[in-house]
């Protein structure tokens, strides 16, 4: 679990990151949760957009992908989802106490 003020430094980290997965109508599915998985490893933290034709709530779209890919949730906002996960063997980013 995430504190404030992690989750402050990892959406100021986040800014800058441009989304690299899409839901469309086709919402969440094994192969998607795949993906997010393999790119959070390397890069651990990504943005997700979540486009107007999926016809599903937001919030619950981005709780479902940090639970099935085992992340978590940093930020929804608008029609963004930020997901982190502390990567195994590229450890990048240093949380703050």
């Amino acid at each position: 679990m995430l504190s404030g003020k992690q989750k402050r430094h990892l959406r100021s980290l986040a800014h800058h990151v441009d989304p690299i997965f899409q839901v469309g109508k086709g919402g969440v599915n094994e192969h998607l949760i795949r993906h997010i998985q393999e790119a959070i490893e390397v890069r651990e933290l990504i943005k997700i957009t979540v486009l107007n034709n999926s016809g599903e709530d937001r919030q619950e779209v981005g709780t479902e992908l940090a639970e099935k890919s085992g992340a978590e949730l940093v930020q929804v906002i608008g029609k963004i989802v930020v997901l982190y996960k502390e990567s195994r063997d590229n450890k990048k980013i240093e949380l703050p106490r």
